[in-house]
């Protein structure tokens, strides 16, 4: 039998993929209620087939295996950093237990992350931060098959389904590409894999192989490291060596109320040099790199009253991660801490 789906593809295990596509025509009926059948998905199906190069028959196969999960569409519908301010945000992620698996995350892992410093220019609290934030350190990955979530959201979540469409494109050329079974990755509600909560794009484009052994595992945590170095510092994102991410702020003065909503605007990317942002009443409370440094001024909502920040480059890098000020300040907090932690135990 021809093995369609590895079409254009290498094929160091063919029989996987054509013993693979045989279970799935036997295990599903065309004639059921499946997302082959879905009024939309005519459309992605010939794009694989004709843009792709994917076999029609193995793509509607697949197609019919995956599950409407509702669920996928509650969560996907209030996400935290839309539904919850900076104090109990924060709580989730900056706390005693997440901040000592940290740490010992670090220790287990230091002779990578010491490469990864050298390689890419990050720090080490940078990354085991993000992976603590993404993931608890492998904890908590996801208990949903990937192919279920992109399905439900891309044919059935119409506020982001041209987004979810392509994810789903992608993660079907992504098992191509590494000759792995579609059935068996699982990930987030968002379709988001591994220790890092790559989505498929972003693991096509910049997941980052430790050892160079052919498949990048961003389950195993040194491909995570260095997957997550690689995303933060790719020109797109451009993390810049050495330089810092925030600095704490205070309001020079009174501020109106459609001054103060014309100044935190939420917007991500700085816009700003220090001194511009210093004469509309916002300061750092810290010694600044350059006055002439951009940064993007913050207003978070703590458990203590507001609390000011301003962003610099590094921190609308953070973004890029997840565009949400919200988890990049979680990021930023969870790093110091681990890394005061870390500390601690040597």
């Amino acid at each position: 039998m021809n093995c369609p789906f590895i079409r254009n593809a290498f094929r160091p295990r063919p029989s996987l993929w054509c013993g693979l596509l045989v279970t799935l025509l036997a295990g599903c009926s065309l004639a059921q209620a499946d997302y082959s059948t879905h009024p939309q998905a005519q459309a992605f199906i010939a794009e694989m087939v004709e843009k792709e190069g994917l076999d029609r028959t193995a793509v509607q196969a697949l197609l019919a295996q995956a599950k409407r999960q509702q669920t996928v569409i509650d969560l996907m519908s209030r996400p935290a950093e839309k539904t919850l301010t900076w104090g109990p945000y924060r709580d989730i992620f900056v706390q005693p237990d997440r901040i000592q698996a940290g740490a010992q995350f670090w220790h287990t892992h230091r002779a990578v992350l010491r490469e990864m410093e050298a390689h890419y220019g990050v720090p080490p609290e940078i990354v085991v931060a993000i992976i603590g934030v993404e993931t608890f350190y492998g904890r908590i990955t996801g208990n949903f098959r990937v192919l279920d979530a992109l399905a439900t959201l891309a044919f059935d979540y119409p506020p982001r389904a041209k987004f979810f469409r392509s994810q789903l494109k992608h993660f079907l050329l992504l098992v191509r590409e590494q000759n792995k079974d579609p059935l068996a990755f699982k990930g987030s509600y968002a379709g988001a894999m591994g220790l890092g909560q790559f989505i498929p794009r972003s693991y096509r484009n910049y997941a980052a192989n430790y050892r160079d052994d052919g498949f990048i595992d961003l389950w195993d945590p040194q491909d995570a490291i260095w997957s997550v170095a690689n995303y933060l510092t790719a020109p797109e994102h451009d993390w810049r060596r050495g330089q810092q991410i925030a600095l704490p702020a205070r309001l020079t003065g009174p501020l109106t109320d459609a001054a103060q909503a014309a100044l935190f605007n939420g917007k991500l990317k700085p816009e700003l040099s220090l001194a511009a942002l210093r004469t509309l009443g916002i300061a750092a409370t810290v010694k600044v790199p350059d006055d002439r440094a951009l940064a993007t001024p913050i207003l978070l909502n703590g458990h203590n009253g507001p609390e000011y920040w301003l962003g610099l480059h590094n921190f609308y890098a953070l973004t890029r991660y997840n565009h949400s000020q919200l988890y990049a300040m979680a990021v930023h907090d969870l790093a110091a801490a681990v890394r005061t932690a870390y500390a601690d135990r040597r």
